[in-house]
Order: C-alpha cells, then sequence, then structure tokens
C-alpha cells in the first residue's frame, strides 16, 4: 500500500506492506492519507525482504554505517533491527529511505518481548528522525517543546523531561486550545512545525502502552505550523510560582531541554552520520542558535509547578506579546 503523511513541515510517501505501514501510523498517530497535500519530499520504502543491503560502491563510514555517491547503509539503524539504505538528493530535493526488518536473534528477542519499546523504536527509525533530518535541510532544529495556540497567544514551552508540559497542553486542549505537537517539533526561526505523533495520554497498562505509563491516542486537530510569541519554561517547584525571566535562561532551558530528551538520545548520531555520508545538512543542528532566537523575540515566563497543583492558563496567554524579555 502507499499512503501520504504531513509532519515536521515536511510531506512523506509511505510504501509498505499493511503491518509495516501500521507501524509507521502507531508513530504518527493518524492514518495515512490516500492523497498528497504536496510534493512529498521523504519517500519511505519499508521493504518485506530482510537480504542484505548490496554495498558495492560503499565505503566504511563508522562502525555500522557504509556510504558512497550518496548513500548511507546503517546497519540496524538506532537498536531497532532495521537496516536502512538512505539516499540524499534522488529525485532532485527528496530524501530516500529503503527500509528492511533484520534484527539480530538478540534485537529480534527484545523486539518481541519488549513490544511497547519497538514501537517506539521503529517510530523513531523509521519516520521521525528522517522527517526531522530532512527538515534539517532547511535551517530547521528539532526542539523538545510543545507549541499551543490559547487566548490569542501562541506558547512555546519548554523544560526537560517531568516536569509538566503534557498535563499543561492536555489541560489547555480540553479547554478549546489548538496545539502543533504532544512533544517535540522542528523549529525554524520563527516557525515551529509540530511533528506528527499520538496525543500520550492517562492509562498504565491498556492496550496502545507508550512511554511512562501512558497510552498513545489520536491527536485529533494538529495545527502543522505555529510562530509562538512568548516562551514559557516548566520546572517543578514546592509551589505554583509564575515569573518573568530573562532570555539566557530561558534559551537555556529549551535547549538543555533538547539534548536532555530521551526521544532525541538517538537523533545525533543519526543527523551526524548521514551528514558525514552524504555532505548534505549541519553535521549538529543549530539548536542553541534557534532556541536563543526565540527567548531573544519574546517574553519569557517562568513556571514552577507544585505538587498536585495545575497552572491557570489565562495567567500565561494574558502577558503581551511584546519584543523582548
Amino acid at each position: 500500500m502507499t499512503g501520504f503523511l504531513a509532519t515536521a513541515g515536511e510531506v512523506v510517501a509511505v510504501t509498505a506492506p499493511p503491518a509495516a505501514a501500521r507501524l509507521v501510523e502507531q508513530a504518527a498517530g493518524e492514518r495515512l492519507a490516500a492523497t498528497a497535500p504536496a510534493a512529498p519530499t521523504v519517500l519511505l520504502d519499508l521493504q518485506a525482504d530482510n537480504r542484505p543491503f548490496d554495498r558495492a560502491g560503499l565505503r566504511p563510514l563508522t562502525r555500522g554505517a557504509y556510504a558512497g555517491g550518496g548513500r548511507v547503509l546503517l546497519l540496524d539503524a538506532c537498536s531497532s533491527g532495521f537496516d536502512l539504505l538512505v539516499t540524499a538528493g534522488e529525485p532532485a530535493g527528496t530524501l530516500a529511505v529503503l527500509a528492511r526488518y533484520r534484527p539480530a536473534t538478540r534485537t529480534r528477542a527484545a523486539n518481541l518481548a519488549l513490544a511497547g519499546r519497538f514501537r517506539l523504536l521503529a517510530g523513531q527509525t523509521l519516520l521521525h528522525y528522517p522527517v526531522l533530518w530532512r527538515s534539517g535541510w532547511r535551517g530547521r532544529v528539532p526542539l523538545h517543546a510543545a507549541t499551543v495556540a490559547f487566548g490569542g497567544g501562541v506558547l512555546l514551552l519548554a523544560g526537560p523531561g517531568g516536569v509538566g508540559k503534557w498535563t499543561l497542553m492536555r489541560r489547555a486542549v480540553a479547554a478549546g486550545a489548538v496545539a502543533g505537537a504532544d512533544n517535540l517539533c522542528s523549529a525554524g526561526e520563527t516557525e515551529c512545525f509540530g511533528l506528527a505523533e499520538p496525543l500520550r495520554v492517562d492509562g498504565s497498562g491498556r492496550p496502545g502502552r507508550t512511554s511512562h505509563g501512558r497510552r498513545a491516542a489520536p491527536f485529533g486537530h494538529r495545527a502543522a505550523r505555529l510562530a509562538p510569541d512568548r516562551v514559557v519554561v516548566l520546572e517543578r517547584g514546592p509551589r505554583t510560582e509564575v515569573a518573568r525571566i530573562g532570555a539566557p535562561e530561558a534559551a537555556r532551558s529549551l535547549g538543555a531541554g533538547t539534548y536532555a530528551a530521551g526521544e532525541l538520545r538517538r537523533y545525533w548520531a543519526f543527523a551526524a552520520t548521514l551528514a558525514l555520508g552524504t555532505g548534505i545538512g549541519p553535521v549538529h543542528p543549530p539548536v542553541t542558535a534557534i532556541a536563543a532566537g526565540y527567548a531573544d523575540r519574546s517574553p519569557c515566563l517562568r513556571v514552577r509547578v507544585g505538587d498536585h497543583d495545575a497552572v491557570d492558563l489565562e495567567r500565561l496567554t494574558a502577558l503581551p506579546a511584546a519584543a523582548g524579555s
């Protein structure tokens, strides 16, 4: 089957057997569309073939990777069990990814025993990481942040994992807000493009279980792109407090939260290997520069959330979207 998906500002064309296509749909939190909304920029072909890829014309690049002629072969990419043959720029402007599931015995056993972990790894390896890297050709970077349009403002919610971004975004959406993504976005200088992901909701132990004891649910309406006009840094604290902060502190939190994110732990090596092997895109995305740009242009808030407390969303959107913090 062939279907299409818009995510992170890119359009993905997926060719796959039905079971493999479901892995992609689970990672995206939505069904593949029958028609493309625009010309595809990522071509993902999941092949029902367990033969090794031909290495003719490829040279060793680093451990588990080979390159040559604009192609990179990744063996057991991101420890997922999938081998990827990546071709950059052919056809012009596209990223082509051929994937074959060829796990070693130990990897196959782990994937069978830990199905939730396998789904997350497969989604990152097959969909999210290639899309984020292709988006990087445009100068965008991954950010571990949520974007939410609510009450006339657009919030860029920063902070490391576990501080409450998910809870705040869930409450905002329930109150009528429009979100760009659950957890990750591809950020340019002024706009953030949401990564298609399922919404993670409470439900430990229920079908569709994902990380941190939550389960995946359809995201619903997702804004393809949002332009944040304020930065909100979330932290844990003994009591709930809202205060203005300076741009350097906000930028540091946004950048550090991105590098500390478990969802991106394998991405940096993935992107660097493809950049080295193809000569396309940055070896390292300018995350700190993009983060500093948002903080410099926008008012910045620090919200310390007390245990068993919640944040008043009206307080976050009442702050004028004036330049400078």
